[in-house]
């Protein structure tokens, strides 16, 4: 499947080597499009239209679509060369777009590949104007040992001068640069060595297209797809000093070609000794698509291959998607005759806060290391994790990992927490899980809670982890660490921790630490080392390390839609309160009589059975609930599905210099809102400010008027 040919290649004159087509990185560029006239009959043209004038130098003849009716009569016929002064014919093919400049286009089949497969079709013969390194060779003529872009500038003014260039345009298209140095790619017709690679990419794609192997995300799999479909034959030759040297080994003496694994001592036909080896190198991966066997023995049966072999995900980046994971699959296909992963993971690229490429020119890189000097390991991986959707890019600065850092903080302090309450009790009693639906009566409902929150975390967590939605993994945990385990339940178990009832604080604390231990173990792929802390002050004493321990498994039994509709509704109740003592200004150390109209048993009889998370959470000393109540004077008030809140305000606050504050705040808000609005009235300013800075005031306008109306209520309610 590998031969040696004389084809249309990528060519970088600056690195003096062959390049395949996924190591030609096309930019848009904005260039220019020559209307050039080629000479017929003595005083007609017939005009073609080039991106690269140098090469015309090399045509061998101007092509065009059989169909078009403007140039029937020509077909067949020859033209003038410009400056070369070479009879050359006019020629029909159906690759021709009608539509591009003229309709009529040079053809040119050593620089240029749709131009070769013409000359292909219509055994026209090569004719190469350029040497490797740029420069133009002896077949141009008056421009021999010039550079080709020097060329181009000296053949358009004299193609003006001769009165044969028609006009110029203005054209924007895709230019091919190296990907190692960034020169501009020059398609060049050389003696290569390739590999065939349809007969390799047929059962490549398929086994993408039944699902064998999986994308994630699953979008890569289209422009999988069309690369696959529209593959060419690979060129693995490399011009390079530094590679694998081509096995290929030349008698000098009758040019015998022979393939060895090792250097051969005489020409296998003539016995001669006078032998040289190809000097080129192997493309890198050529080399790297055989890793997945390659690096375990292979070609011999080894454990390590047979264990090994097919592994189950690769995470790579979607850069080398045709570069390595398209060739790893061809492959493992072809010579393991399986697939050598059954998932690929494509990561997004982490630029910087602008949305820029990290890079050394630019200075705008962060250092991982420093990071993790700063921050810690966890914390630059959890905040990664956290900031990253799905295969997207990730806008990065470095204040970025302080959410890795606050939260790896909030996990040691939680735990640090429980573990105050148990110092001196027995650790190990502590956390003897049994089922604890068989202790029912003495649970509370925040316990009920909680439990169904977190099998429900333990089982949406695995989900999103089986299907490579790590970023959603995160958030999940993030949510049920943060918000409903250490805002809500450690706060909830307070009393209990607190309180002189020993069971009550047992059941608490047992729950607690339960958590934590499955929490732990959730987040060890993510943040490993506090984790790994936390679980030594928590395992039981057989257990192993957490590395090695059991990963969680939810228990629908514990699911309990009933308890988290019941918390849920006094959460938001707790909620409600804690925002009419905010914006009452009333003290923290206040606590307050809260009525509640209501006309519902049942949300009645709730709230005075856990009467107690009210009096730790919102401050409130007594709760009085009656369907006739009325709204009291001076109080704030707010609604609560089908209930009417009431907070009294008398003796929490000092009414008057609460009315002074608020008439001061608002007077102080009216004013901002009136100068932003004159600003985004003037249309001088909206004109010359960036737009960023126009969305900006538009942001804080939208505040402004938000905390304004608030007030506005809050003086309201008071002077009612």
């Amino acid at each position: 499947m590998i031969y040696r040919g004389k084809y249309i290649i990528n060519w970088c004159p600056r690195c003096a080597t062959a390049l395949s087509d996924e190591e030609a990185i096309h930019q848009d560029e904005q260039g220019k499009l020559w209307y050039i006239k080629y000479p017929y009959n003595g005083n007609k043209f017939l005009t073609v239209a080039t991106t690269r004038p140098e090469t015309m130098l090399g045509d061998v003849a101007v092509a065009v679509n059989p169909n078009d009716t403007r140039f029937k009569k020509l077909i067949g016929k020859t033209v003038t060369l410009p400056v070369m002064n070479r009879q050359i014919p006019v020629i029909a093919d159906e690759a021709v777009d009608p539509k591009f400049g003229t309709g009529a286009v040079k053809v040119t089949p050593s620089h240029d590949p749709n131009d070769f497969d013409i000359g292909q079709r219509h055994n026209l013969s090569p004719v190469n104007v350029m040497n490797e390194d740029g420069t133009m060779n002896e077949n141009a003529g008056k421009y021999s040992g010039v550079d080709r872009f020097k060329c181009r500038k000296n053949l358009v003014k004299e193609l003006d001068s001769l009165g044969l260039l028609e006009k110029i345009e203005n054209h924007s298209h895709a230019v091919a640069h190296c990907q190692r140095c960034d020169t501009i790619i020059e398609p060049y017709l050389s003696r290569q060595w390739f590999v065939k690679i349809k007969p390799l990419a047929e059962p490549a794609l398929q086994v993408v297209k039944d699902g064998k192997i999986k994308f994630h995300p699953q979008k890569w799999v289209k422009i999988y797809t069309n690369w696959m479909e529209n593959i060419r034959d690979w060129c693995i030759s490399r011009q390079l000093w530094w590679g694998h040297r081509i096995p290929v080994y030349y008698c000098q003496d009758c040019n015998e070609m022979m393939v060895k694994r090792e250097a051969p001592v005489n020409c296998d036909k003539c016995n001669s000794t006078r032998i040289v080896q190809d000097e080129d190198v192997l493309d890198t991966w050529f080399s790297s698509w055989l890793w997945p066997f390659s690096t375990m023995d292979w070609p011999n049966e080894s454990p390590d291959l047979k264990h090994f072999y097919p592994t189950n995900a690769l995470v790579t980046a979607p850069d080398i998607i045709f570069f390595w994971v398209a060739r790893m699959i061809m492959s493992g296909l072809e010579f393991m005759g399986e697939v050598p992963f059954t998932d690929v993971y494509f990561n997004g690229v982490v630029r910087d806060a602008e949305g820029r490429k990290m890079s050394k020119t630019l200075g705008n890189g962060i250092d991982p290391l420093k990071m993790v000097e700063q921050y810690s390991a966890d914390a630059v991986r959890f905040s990664l994790l956290m900031l990253t959707s799905e295969g997207q890019d990730i806008n990065l600065s470095e204040s970025s990992f302080e959410i890795g850092r606050n939260f790896s903080n909030k996990l040691w302090n939680s735990f640090r927490f429980l573990s105050m309450s148990f110092e001196g009790q027995n650790i190990q009693e502590l956390i003897t899980e049994t089922n604890f639906l068989d202790k029912q009566e003495k649970l509370q409902l925040a316990d009920k809670w909680i439990l169904s929150r977190l099998h429900k975390t333990i089982q949406n967590v695995t989900k999103s982890l089986e299907d490579f939605h790590f970023n959603e993994a995160v958030d999940q945990l993030y949510s049920f660490f943060w918000r409903e385990f250490c805002d809500w339940y450690l706060e909830l178990i307070k009393p209990r921790l607190y309180g002189e009832d020993q069971e009550a604080k047992k059941i608490a604390l047992s729950i607690g630490i339960y958590a934590v231990r499955n929490i732990v173990k959730l987040l060890h792929p993510i943040i490993p080392f506090i984790t790994e802390e936390i679980w030594h002050s928590v395992k039981l004493d057989e257990e192993p390390d957490i590395m090695i321990s059991t990963w969680p498994d939810f228990d629908k039994k514990y699911f309990d839609e009933k308890s988290e509709e019941q918390l849920n509704f006094i959460q938001q109740l707790i909620g409600t309160i804690r925002n009419i003592r905010g914006e009452m200004n009333v003290p923290p150390s206040k606590k307050a009589k809260v009525l509640i109209k209501s006309a519902n048993s049942k949300l009645d009889q709730l709230i005075k059975e856990n009467e107690v998370y009210f009096a730790s959470l919102a401050k409130v000393v007594s709760i009085e609930l009656n369907k006739n109540l009325k709204k009291p004077k001076l109080s704030a008030s707010s609604v609560v599905s089908d209930m009417e809140i009431f907070v009294p305000l008398e003796g929490l606050i000092d009414i008057e210099v609460e009315r002074g504050r608020l008439t001061k705040e608002i007077d102080r808000l009216q004013s901002q809102i009136e100068n932003i609005n004159k600003k985004l009235l003037n249309q001088d300013f909206i004109k010359k400010a960036p737009q960023q800075i126009i969305e900006r005031e538009k942001v804080k306008l939208a505040d402004f008027q938000n905390s304004f109306e608030k007030f506005q209520a809050n003086l309201k309610s008071l002077e009612d």
